[in-house]
């Protein structure tokens, strides 16, 4: 596929071009689609580049082609909508000449919409926050995820926390999963109530960290494994093995780090899908 402007600016303080993001999702593209697959996307794109105007797209466009693929989802409360579902490398590679530079995935498939096959909690830090805490409290989540019984992965966002997500059977609906990433998250928070918090409201939250569970409810997202981000340095989200965690940064890896990376590594989570756990034996654990 030919790159529109592929000399446009998309990263003026890094220096990287349309074409250079396009060129990063076709080297991730074996990584990244397990990942998508399957998945009702949100777009977030930035057809002029970073500093330009950006706008997240839950939507197909009318001018998509036929070829990329389109799934109607229900909607809560009724009716249904249209998401985007990037299956293979071509679809990833046009989105990106269309400027998305950030992919969002639902926790759940579009076979399965209302019955989620990931849990994810997410860290929120204050400005300011030690990396070293944040990794502390990763680590602590993780913990209670295994007393659960179940399998924790971690991602770097390539924004400024880390996510720690568990993969599930699929058998729980969504309000089941919710009702369990809120009783983690408190139970996380109850650990360290004076940095850690579960509030909503951010006037509540002062200066702690807060461990967002809504990511787990209907229909929402979180950033997809390798996806780049929209902000200076164009860090990619990046999955981790734990041991990994004690030297990683949130934002640390940008498009020739992950090159790098890859060409020595595989992906952490390639088989996260053999971990399945059951949300609701995983929430009578927590009873």
């Amino acid at each position: 596929m030919n790159v529109s402007h592929p000399d446009k600016v998309f990263y003026p303080d890094d220096g990287i071009t349309k074409g250079d993001v396009v060129e990063y999702y076709r080297a991730v593209a074996d990584v990244m689609l397990p990942h998508l697959r399957g998945r009702p996307l949100t777009l977030r794109r930035f057809p002029d580049g970073i500093t330009g105007q950006g706008w997240f797209q839950k939507h197909p466009g009318e001018h998509f082609p036929d070829r990329i693929r389109v799934e109607r989802v229900p909607r809560k409360g009724g009716g249904t909508d249209e998401y985007v579902v990037c299956d293979d490398a071509e679809t990833l590679e046009y989105l990106a000449n269309q400027g998305t530079l950030e992919f969002h995935v639902w926790l759940s498939t579009v076979d399965a919409p209302e019955r989620p096959d990931r849990l994810v909690l997410d860290l929120d830090p204050p400005d300011g926050t030690p990396v070293t805490e944040l990794r502390a409290v990763a680590r602590r989540i993780r913990d209670h995820y295994r007393e659960a019984g179940l399998t924790p992965f971690v991602q770097a966002t390539g924004g400024r926390g880390f996510h720690v997500v568990a993969p599930l059977d699929a058998k729980a609906d969504t309000d089941v999963v919710l009702e369990l990433s809120r009783a983690l998250a408190d139970r996380v928070a109850a650990d360290d109530p004076d940095r850690l918090t579960t509030a909503q409201r951010k006037e509540k939250r002062g200066d702690r960290i807060f461990l967002d569970a809504n990511r787990n409810g209907y229909a929402q997202t979180f950033v997809a494994p390798y996806s780049l981000r929209a902000r200076p340095g164009a860090a990619a989200a990046t999955p981790l093995d734990w041991p990994e965690l004690g030297r990683a940064e949130p934002d640390g890896w940008s498009p020739s780090k992950m090159r790098q990376r890859l060409a020595r590594k595989d992906d952490p989570w390639r088989d996260i899908g053999e971990h399945a756990g059951s949300a609701e034996a995983a929430l009578a654990a927590l009873s």
